[in-house]
């Protein structure tokens, strides 16, 4: 059996701390503690709060995870744990009780990249998920096209190269006065089910760049200036708003939640193109991460997938978003190919430096990809994890 640790990812405000899960994918017990309070008292991420939040929770529900199963720390076999990306302070919470407990009873310790999770987690539900496959990861900090030729081998397609779709899916929600306890996304596709998509000329963005990067920063600009020229007071929440003003909001929302969206297709379909040149045995399309679970996206790109003879693989809702489901899988799947670190000690120095990898790329960039944006350019702080794993095999 393998204990496995999981702390979430800021963006969703959602901790998922904690599960166990044997080798055979038999979930044992998941322990969640919510953060969305805060999500919705600060209109999004609050890093010094969340960080607190963490901390204030972590040993009782680690507890809580052992009493669910039926264990005790003794019974583990490993820990894994996310190092990136991420905000440090939240990652930082996870990795240093991660470290504790695995140095306490003597167990390895295996890091974990988060969009990794997030493509891996398929492989779970979807026995016949194979290698080689493609991955869309679409998140709140993220917005991922990649190709998984193996275990840790993958190609990056396209990636964001300012505000993910997520990220644009909450900023719509606050300035359209929804609630946030449970995430902008949820909230946003709700409303739109009421209005128009076709009401406001939103222009999809990046279509004269013939790549498969993401932006979404000019259209939450479309999106706040209809906003305002609509008179809409984002201090009226929703559920208060007259009728007139209520179907406003909705053509506003669908109509962003449409072209956000289409922006997704274009970029999918021509990744699929590229990735056939690379692997032409590819039959499935993962789409994963939290937006994932929105219903409309999953509808929109069935249809591309349908259109390339591919086969759409979507996790349950519950594992589209940040869950600790997810990093015990990938966690197994390293594991079993011998991929984790020895057991670090009982106490770490007051001095040690945590291996924490806030910008973490996933795959190295397929050259016709290659973007020159400037934000993709500061982003690569570490070597991605691809390209560590392909220099330890070289090594052995």
């Amino acid at each position: 059996m393998i204990w496995l640790f999981s702390a979430s990812k800021l963006a969703v405000m959602i901790l998922r701390l904690l599960l166990y899960v044997t080798g055979n994918g038999d979930i044992l017990s998941q322990v969640v503690s919510s953060q969305a309070d805060l999500l919705a008292k600060y209109g999004g991420v609050a890093p010094k709060m969340a960080e607190e939040a963490h901390s204030q929770v972590i040993d009782q529900v680690v507890q809580d995870a052992l009493n669910q199963a039926n264990l005790t720390a003794s019974d583990l076999s490993a820990v894994a744990v996310t190092i990136g990306p991420g905000l440090s302070l939240c990652l930082r919470v996870g990795v240093q009780k991660a470290r504790k407990l695995a140095g306490s009873f003597n167990l390895p310790i295996i890091g974990i990249h988060h969009m990794e999770a997030h493509a891996l987690v398929s492989r779970l539900i979807e026995q016949e998920l194979q290698f080689p496959f493609m991955a869309l990861l679409i998140s709140g900090g993220h917005n991922l096209l990649v190709l998984a030729r193996d275990l840790g081998h993958y190609v990056q397609l396209g990636t964001t190269i300012d505000d993910a779709i997520g990220e644009a899916y909450d900023k719509t929600a606050k300035w359209l006065g929804l609630d946030l306890r449970r995430s902008g996304g949820p909230a946003v596709e709700e409303l739109a089910r009421e209005g128009d998509a076709e009401s406001i000329k939103f222009s999809t963005p990046m279509r004269q760049h013939k790549d498969c990067n993401f932006s979404y920063a000019g259209l939450k600009t479309q999106v706040r200036m209809a906003i305002e020229s609509g008179n809409i007071n984002a201090e009226i929440p929703i559920s208060l708003a007259s009728s007139q003003e209520r179907s406003s909001r909705a053509d506003i929302a669908a109509s962003f939640q449409r072209v956000a969206v289409l922006h997704l297709e274009e970029r999918c379909e021509r990744a699929i193109d590229w990735a056939r040149k690379i692997e032409p045995s590819i039959n499935h399309l993962v789409v994963s991460g939290g937006v994932a679970s929105n219903q409309y996206v999953r509808t929109r790109l069935d249809h591309i997938v349908k259109k390339k003879n591919l086969k759409l693989v979507c996790p349950p809702p519950s594992l589209c978003t940040d869950n600790g489901v997810m990093v015990a899988w990938t966690g197994i799947e390293h594991f079993r190919v011998g991929r984790f670190d020895p057991s670090p000690p009982a106490v770490d120095p007051q001095d040690f430096v945590y291996d924490l990898r806030p910008r973490w790329p996933l795959g190295e960039e397929y050259a016709e990809g290659r973007s020159t944006a400037r934000s993709m350019k500061t982003a690569r702080v570490h070597p991605s994890l691809t390209s560590m794993i392909q220099a330890s095999l070289q090594e052995q």
